[in-house]
């Protein structure tokens, strides 16, 4: 049989056209299982990236903020009252009201200053000078607690009182029963005026710290004061001012954990200046 014959019967024949369909139907079937089946496992992909993008968003969000422990003291006493009138009587008898240092937030930094004169005439005269700065810092969740920054300003405030300019004969001591912690330095200061005999206590409780200066001299003539005497005194003034900031009440919080953003301190983290 000729091969054109075979194309005409083929022609003519129903199920010879019915094969051909089959045949042609039977090829294109696998091609679309490849493509469903690609299509499926890129949904699937999709779906387990959208799934951990959503967890990681969630494990962000509950991230929990910043904290630092809060500040026990939230403000300070009059710094003009810390002290008692018997005690000033004492450290500074001939002195008249305090005078209160400049400060921009009395409740950050505060101090006060007095000053006597005792004329003893020919014999001369004695001279006596008091003050007392406190400075308090706030907790900050950038810097620290206020307690630790109050740390690091008192150990900073006993080094620059020990190193003080023209000092002579310096001595340093602990003091127990006034604060957290502190320090009493003692040293001779030269002026044209006569010999200075100088005290400091620094003193922390929490995050105040206080600092205490008291001197005398003799004057015209007159003998110098004794520096144990001195320092004795100043002492004594340091704890009372010290109870004066720990009796504050209405300052002291009850601890826990602050999200200040911002500390109360001002610029400086210097003492008040004394007058």
């Amino acid at each position: 049989m000729s091969e054109g014959t075979m194309q005409r019967r083929a022609q003519r024949d129903p199920s010879v056209k019915r094969l051909h369909r089959v045949l042609a139907g039977a090829a294109v079937v696998p091609a679309m299982l490849i493509v469903a089946g690609c299509s499926s496992d890129s949904g699937s992909d999709d779906g387990k990236d959208k799934a951990a993008g959503s967890s990681a968003s969630a494990s962000a969000s509950a991230s929990p903020s910043p904290t630092v422990r809060a500040a026990v003291y939230k403000d300070l006493p009059e710094a003009c009252d810390v002290l008692s009138k018997k005690t000033l009587d004492d450290l500074v008898p001939k002195a008249k009201s305090g005078k209160e240092s400049q400060s921009e937030d009395i409740s950050t930094r505060a101090g006060c200053s007095w000053d006597s004169l005792a004329n003893n005439g020919v014999d001369g005269s004695q001279f006596r000078w008091l003050s007392v700065s406190m400075l308090r810092f706030e907790s900050d969740t950038t810097r620290g607690a206020g307690d630790e920054l109050a740390k690091e300003y008192y150990d900073k405030q006993v080094g620059d009182v020990q190193a003080a300019e023209g000092a002579e004969d310096t001595k340093s001591e602990p003091v127990t029963e006034t604060g957290d912690e502190a320090t009493a330095v003692r040293y001779d200061l030269k002026k044209k005026e006569g010999t200075f005999k100088q005290q400091t206590v620094v003193a922390r409780v929490e995050n105040v710290v206080l600092t205490l200066d008291y001197n005398g001299a003799g004057l015209a003539g007159d003998k110098a004061p004794s520096a144990d005497d001195l320092m004795k005194d100043a002492k004594k003034a340091a704890k009372e001012a010290v109870k004066a900031v720990t009796g504050s009440g209405d300052g002291k919080s009850s601890g826990g954990d602050s999200e200040s953003g911002s500390p109360s301190m001002p610029a400086s983290s210097s003492a008040p200046a004394k007058d």
